[in-house]
């Protein structure tokens, strides 16, 4: 006996009784409707499994609902038309919307039957093939032993729907991470809505996130669209105060209002965001302290490029195998010299960087074969002089001045250690204090700056 449930949208109180006494006897849960207005809410209650949708209803007709789900990405359910006088024009714009199938009135409840089978087996189908197909789609590359913790990590909280923290520097795949969670997880046929925090301005992000309702129309927020799905929050710490204040009220609630809206409506959506390192501890004056608590139930910590370097080689094919197919560039290898140049390469940009330089090595065109010099004009980039040691590319320096920026940046940080103070600095790395003086002076330390600070 099923479980599945159904929602019956039809105006004509006969036919909406006949169909949930009849279903519920076939062991089905029927919710019914009156009107599109009732249809919304009970969707928004909770998302079922089949709607039968009447064309014709006095205040909204069927295929306008049809769409306004459609356009809203809310669509994830097949749709049975009920029409007692449809035409081929409306048919054509049901199936072009989503509809599954069309059942005439008067209804014959034998096809009925059938029909609402085959939508909830074809539905059931589809799930399990997206389980299926799309975890190895969309699984991160690399088999380092550092990629395949991760991967499993990630397998591990797939299946539950705490909210969690991606954290990473920019550019290590860190979405990338969230879409392979959900593609494994029980939500994964549900939608997957990003929210660039930094699109957001600090008037309009409360209507943007929760939608607004004015004289019976509804404008959809990304809690509708991400309803049933997971909701991403692309880079934290660039959320304005407004949306701050609406996440953390709504996560407490457990559910949010339209702006002019009457009717609380439950979140249903797995929460999911990205932050720079160091936010999960010290969220700063800029981003709230409890908010932040909301979402880091679980925190995902993805690392940088150069803690896996020994993928390099599988990131450079996979991506140009990738580009090749999807922007019809000629395929080119890189030589294992290249290769092993760019395994040496710190790569401050990451994943995104890499990807960035396939993809600008493969417009360009040239030899099949990317040599070493090629690589190398690629890499002679001047970089800032603040960087951190490790995202400077040493090996594309000579080795006197190599030598300069380890020793400046080593000791900077040491010094740092030791709060400034030479003394504790000398026994720190082994140096006779007079030489330590001398060396802090030839590459342009001053330890009383540190000092002071």
């Amino acid at each position: 006996m099923s479980s599945a449930k159904i929602l019956v949208v039809d105006d004509e109180q006969d036919i909406r009784e006949t169909l949930k006494e009849i279903l519920g006897e076939e062991g089905y849960e029927v919710e019914v409707a009156a009107n599109a207005a009732e249809a919304r809410a009970a969707r928004a209650r909770e998302e079922p499994d089949l709607v039968l949708l009447d064309i014709w209803m006095p205040d909204t007709d069927g295929i306008t609902l049809l769409r306004e789900w459609s356009e809203a990405h809310l669509l994830r359910f097949p749709v049975v038309m009920l029409s007692g006088h449809g035409t081929v024009e409306t048919a054509v714009e049901a199936t072009r919307l989503g509809a599954f199938d069309f059942v005439e009135k008067p209804l014959s409840l034998a096809k009925l039957l059938r029909t609402v089978e085959k939508a909830l087996e074809a539905a059931k189908r589809r799930r399990q093939a997206q389980r299926t197909l799309i975890p190895s789609l969309v699984a991160p590359v690399g088999k380092s032993r550092v990629m395949k913790q991760l991967r499993e990590q990630v397998q591990q909280i797939s299946a539950h729907d705490a909210p969690v923290l991606f954290v990473g520097e920019m550019g290590t795949g860190r979405e990338a991470f969230a879409r392979y969670m959900h593609s494994m997880g029980p939500r994964a046929s549900g939608p997957f809505v990003t929210v660039t925090s930094s699109s957001l301005d600090e008037g309009t992000a409360p209507a943007r996130l929760r939608g607004s309702e004015m004289d019976g129309s509804i404008e959809h927020g990304f809690y509708d669209q991400a309803d049933g799905g997971i909701l991403l929050l692309s880079g934290l710490e660039d959320l304005p105060h407004s949306a701050q204040r609406a996440l953390h009220a709504d996560l407490e609630e457990g559910g949010y209002f339209r702006n002019g809206g009457k009717e609380r409506i439950p979140l249903r959506m797995r929460f999911v965001a990205t932050a720079n390192p160091g936010i999960e501890t010290r969220p700063g004056d800029l981003l709230r302290r409890d908010l932040v608590a909301h979402l880091n139930v679980i925190t995902v910590r993805i690392p940088p490029l150069r803690d896996y370097a020994e993928d390099v080689p599988e990131l450079l094919r996979h991506y140009v195998d990738r580009l090749v197919d999807e922007e019809s560039v000629v395929f080119r290898r890189f030589s294992v010299a290249a290769q092993n140049r760019l395994r040496n390469y710190p790569w401050p940009g990451n994943v995104r960087e890499l990807r960035n330089l396939v993809q600008r090595l493969l417009i360009v065109g040239g030899a099949e074969e990317i040599g070493l010099q090629e690589i190398e004009r690629e890499l002679a980039v001047q970089q800032p002089a603040d960087e951190p040691l490790v995202k400077q590319d040493l090996l594309a320096l000579p080795l006197r001045e190599a030598r300069e920026q380890f020793e400046r940046a080593y000791l900077l940080q040491q010094l740092m250690l030791c709060n400034g103070k030479v003394g504790l600095l000398a026994k720190r790395v082994g140096m006779e204090r007079t030489h330590l003086y001398r060396k802090l002076r030839s590459l342009g330390v001053d330890f009383r700056t540190i000092s002071d600070d």
